[in-house]
Order: C-alpha cells, then sequence, then structure tokens
C-alpha cells in the first residue's frame, strides 16, 4: 500500500507540473531508498566556481568537502571553493541538532539556487554526499570531463538507517588482496553507506597481519594462499594505512583473527603451538574421532595448506604457548585498531573437545575486554559464558541465534543462504561455492534480518554483514563480479525500513545504476532479474 501511494503522489506531481519528460526527485535511483523524498519544480544545476560552504574550518569538514569535491571535478572539469558560514547560492553543510536523525542521518534540501546538507555529524553529511551523488547524471563517475548539464531536480530528502551496523566482509586469508584492492573495496562500499569492514586475516591458508611477537606468523604463515599462489600479508604500518582510508570514509574496520579453528598457518609457524595436527589431503577431512588420537602427537610445525576443506585444525588448551599466543595476537592488533570490535571467529572448530571450545570462548573473551573490545564471534560462540555485549554473528544455525537471544547478546545477521556473496548466482556461475545456497540477485534482496530467525527479539539484532569468502576468487574483478549487483540490496536492507521495501521497484532503481557501474568499471553479473539500462543495450 506504501508503494502505491508513494507511485501516485509521484505521478501526480508530474502532471500536475506538465514536465512529465523531466526526471523529479522521487523518479531518481537512489541506493538505499531514503526514508523520506518529496519532488519540487525545477533543478539546481551545478557550475563553474561552485561554492561549498562548510560550518567550520574544522580538518573533518575540510576532508568532507575535498572529498566532495575529489567526486565531482574530474567529470565536470569545475573548479570549487570552499567557504565558512553559510550561502545562498552553492552547496551548503550545517550542522544541526535532529534526534531522529542520530550520527548517520541527514537532511537534503534541494532549489534552483542552493543545496542544504543538514546533519548531526559530519559523518551524516558524508552519507549525504553518496545520496547527492547518485542524483547527478552516471557520467559524473567518469574519470574525464563531459560535455553535459549536471543538474538535480528540486525537492528535500530526509533520511537515516534502520540499522547502526550495515557491514561487508572480506577474506583476505584464503586468497591475499593488496592495500589497494582493499581501498577499492572500501570504495565500493561507501557509495552504499554501509559503514563496517570485517577484514578475515587469519585462516589455515594464510596468516595477513604482522604480530611483532610472533614474527613467524607472516613469515611463514603468510607465504602462501589456496590454489598454492604466493600469498602475502600487511605490516603494522599498512594495516593502519588501510585503517585511515576507511575511517576517512566512515568506515570501521572489525579485525578477525579465526581462533581456535581455522589456525594452521599459526599452526605451521610454531611448532610450539601444535600438538601433532596432520594437515588432511584434499578432499579427505579428518574426522574428529582421528583427530583426537593424531592431536596426541609430537608438537612440531604443520605443513602450509592451500586446500579449502575446513574444520581439522585446532589451537590446544593445555598447551603453555597457547594463551601467550592469542594474548599477544588480541594484544597488538587491538592496540592498532581504533573501533570497538575484536572478531575471535570461533566457527567450525570440529576437533576441539567442546569442553576445551567453551573454556577458550570464555577466555578469549577475558582477554579482548581488557584490551578495550567487545568480542564478536561466529555463530557457535553462544556456547560459551558469553557477556550480554558479546556480539554473535549468525551465520547458519538457529539454535545458536536462540541460545545468544537468551543470553541477552546482540546478534548480527549474515545467513548464509542469503547473505554470503561467495555463494554462486545460479549453476552457470564463473565463481562462488553453492554449499548454501544458489543467491541470485532477487533472492539476496528478498529477506529480512529481524524476521529471519523467529524467536529473536528484534532489539538483539544491531543490523545486517554480507561476508565474502575468497576461495574462489583472487583478484578486484573476480571480487566485483560477486559483489555487483548484490551489495546494493544488501546495503538497502541495512538502511531502508522492510515496510518501505519492494522487489518490483527496488530492481527497476538497481537497472538503472548499470551506467554508474559502467563508469567505475565494476565487472558486475547483469542478471536476467533485472531490467539493466546503460549504454551497452
Amino acid at each position: 500500500m506504501h508503494r502505491i501511494y508513494f507511485f501516485l503522489i509521484t505521478v501526480g506531481l508530474v502532471i500536475s507540473c506538465g514536465r512529465s519528460d523531466e526526471p523529479t526527485l522521487q523518479s531518481s535511483s537512489v541506493i538505499p531508498l531514503p526514508a523520506e523524498v518529496k519532488s519540487g519544480t525545477g533543478n539546481f544545476e551545478l557550475e563553474n566556481n561552485t561554492v561549498i560552504y562548510i560550518p567550520n574550518q574544522t580538518e573533518e569538514w575540510r576532508n568532507i568537502s575535498g572529498y566532495l569535491i575529489s567526486l565531482l571535478q574530474p567529470a565536470t572539469g569545475f573548479q570549487f571553493t570552499i567557504q565558512n558560514g553559510n550561502g545562498e547560492k552553492g552547496i551548503c553543510f550545517k550542522s544541526i541538532n535532529e534526534k531522529e536523525l542520530g550520527a548517520e542521518g541527514y537532511r537534503i534540501t534541494i532549489d534552483e539556487e542552493l543545496i542544504t546538507i543538514d546533519s548531526n555529524q559530519p559523518q551524516g553529511a558524508f552519507r549525504a554526499i553518496q545520496t547527492l551523488r547518485q542524483l547527478l547524471p552516471a557520467t559524473i563517475e567518469s574519470s574525464e570531463i563531459q560535455n553535459v548539464s549536471w543538474k538535480i531536480p528540486t525537492g528535500s530528502i530526509r533520511d537515516f538507517p534502520q540499522y547502526n551496523y550495515r557491514g561487508a566482509m572480506l577474506d583476505v586469508a584464503r586468497h591475499f588482496f593488496s592495500i589497494e584492492e582493499v581501498k577499492r573495496y572500501i570504495d565500493l562500499l561507501a557509495l552504499y553507506k554501509i559503514n563496517f569492514l570485517h577484514l578475515h586475516l587469519s585462516d589455515d591458508q594464510g596468516w595477513r597481519i604482522e604480530i611483532k611477537s610472533w614474527p613467524n606468523l607472516t613469515q611463514i604463515g603468510g607465504q602462501t594462499e589456496v590454489g598454492g599462489g604466493v600469498g602475502g600479508f600487511y605490516t603494522q604500518e599498512q594495516y593502519s594505512e588501510i585503517i585511515r582510508y576507511a575511517q576517512a570514509r566512515y568506515i570501521t574496520i572489525v579485525p578477525e583473527i579465526d581462533m581456535p579453528g581455522h589456525i594452521n598457518s599459526a599452526l605451521a609457524s610454531y611448532g610450539e603451538l601444535n600438538g601433532g595436527t596432520i594437515v588432511p589431503a584434499e578432499g579427505k577431512l579428518t574426522t574428529t574421532a582421528n583427530a583426537n588420537k593424531i592431536l596426541d602427537g609430537k608438537s612440531k610445525p604443520t605443513e602450509l595448506y592451500t586446500g579449502i576443506e575446513v574444520g581439522w585444525s585446532t589451537l590446544r588448551l593445555e598447551k603453555e604457548a597457547t594463551m601467550r599466543f592469542v594474548s599477544d595476537v588480541i594484544r597488538e592488533i587491538s592496540a592498532l585498531t581504533p573501533g570497538p570490535y575484536f572478531h575471535i571467529g570461533g566457527d567450525e572448530a570440529k576437533v576441539t573437545k567442546k569442553e576445551d571450545y567453551i573454556q577458550f570462548i570464555n577466555r578469549f573473551q577475558d582477554l579482548v575486554k581488557a584490551n578495550g573490545k567487545t568480542m564478536m564471534g561466529w555463530e557457535e560462540i553462544a556456547q560459551g559464558e558469553i557477556a550480554g555485549e558479546t556480539i554473535v554473528q549468525f551465520w547458519n544455525a538457529d539454535k545458536y541465534a536462540l541460545m545468544a537471544n537468551e543470553k541477552g547478546s546482540k546478534i548480527l545477521m549474515s545467513p548464509a543462504k542469503k547473505a554470503y556473496l561467495d555463494m554462486s548466482y545460479d549453476s552457470t556461475s564463473k565463481y562462488g561455492l553453492h554449499w548454501a545456497a544458489y543467491i541470485e540477485v532477487d533472492s539476496a534482496y528478498l529477506w529480512e534480518p529481524s524476521q529471519y530467525v523467529e524467536g529473536i527479539a528484534p532489539e538483539n539484532i544491531i543490523g545486517i554483514e554480507t561476508p565474502l569468502w575468497s576461495e574462489t576468487i583472487s583478484n578486484m574483478d573476480e571480487i566485483e563480479y560477486l559483489l555487483f549487483p548484490r551489495l546494493p540490496g544488501y546495503a538497502e536492507i541495512g538502511w531502508a525500513k522492510n515496510e518501505i521495501r519492494n522487489w518490483d521497484e527496488y530492481k527497476v532503481r538497481l537497472g538503472k545504476q548499470a551506467e554508474r557501474f559502467r563508469l567505475m568499471n565494476i565487472d558486475f553479473y547483469r542478471s536476467k532479474k533485472v531490467p539493466w539500462v546503460d549504454s551497452t543495450n
């Protein structure tokens, strides 16, 4: 009913104004869908020497206005000036105090002379810039000057997110991705108002973050990847560079070190951590029964692993070095990471004794808290004595989500059957797996986090995250193929309330993003479910 009403208002405005050939603000293809949009008459036109007004000359506001100029200048060729205070012509950022907008909300008011962007916090202004960017012609994404009119329909937008956590994950452990590739990933997330990037920094196949007190983790454990490539790792200085780049786009980095399972890269680096684990031949997963015998062997480094089997490696609770290792890793990474969370993994620890697993989770939680962070972990950590502030990331089993809910923990929704970006679109897809499901673009969009698991209190859900595991991908083009066009839909699920979302309307907006994808050199999957509109048609 809401969408019918929205449509009738739009049609009525177009007819009454007698300008049916011109787009209105309500007919724009902004993703995520704003909370409120009202159309006016006429257009604002961006011109050379447009003035950008900022509330004050702080470094943060200068950076935000500089970021806007960096988006506008290449395609327009225009010069822009930045001034402090208010103006009557140009683009004006203002600081306000409107409780409902929160930290990330904003208002945009557009008339023929002035665009006013109101926000409580600078990050709200940054989210507004992403909307403004999508209101301009798609050619704004071009790296060369375009001879077009840069018009935006007049009207107003009032907008704020449904969830405070809207995340994406990148697995740099199975295949390593360079700093520049991670920055590109961050920029793609920022366009759709994603505000958390979860980096999966370690797994059986590779250790990707320098730990100065345990240097072999990268010198040995970082040497390879799935398929036997050369691997790689980030120095602490490079990791900090990624964090700064994300911060400039109001994206918080969540580091993950997967423990006590998925740990072979550490066991291959330090024999003192190993209890005799044998790396399985590909396709022959070690059973729990066999593993308990195998783990009684001598402590020596394992072989580096380049396959994709899971569940066969583990830390040993009784080893003297184990908690010293865990403590040092959590301490060093926490000191480098300004965000509030530390993700300890905790999934698929199939060969860890259950009583040991629970003790591991309890100890991890204490160490994370002692280092000033809140623990996150995959759903299995709900078996531990988790505190109310701990974040449980649901991915597969309802029972763990319900267990976490009963313990009062917050839940991050990442159902593999809906939200895993590494799942193939269909049986013809070039990349991805399909152990959970084939996830076409419509399936990726058609679900609501607060309704996915019956019995979870909606107030206990902090948001949505879409993980991209990298067993089958090794470069940016392959990342983009799995990321797009599903990412915008996940962003909209996290941002827009369920009652205003509708697949039939969304797919039209998504189809109009195709030209923007092309100009941004995004190698996207052209799903037949979407009516694509671009210059290749």
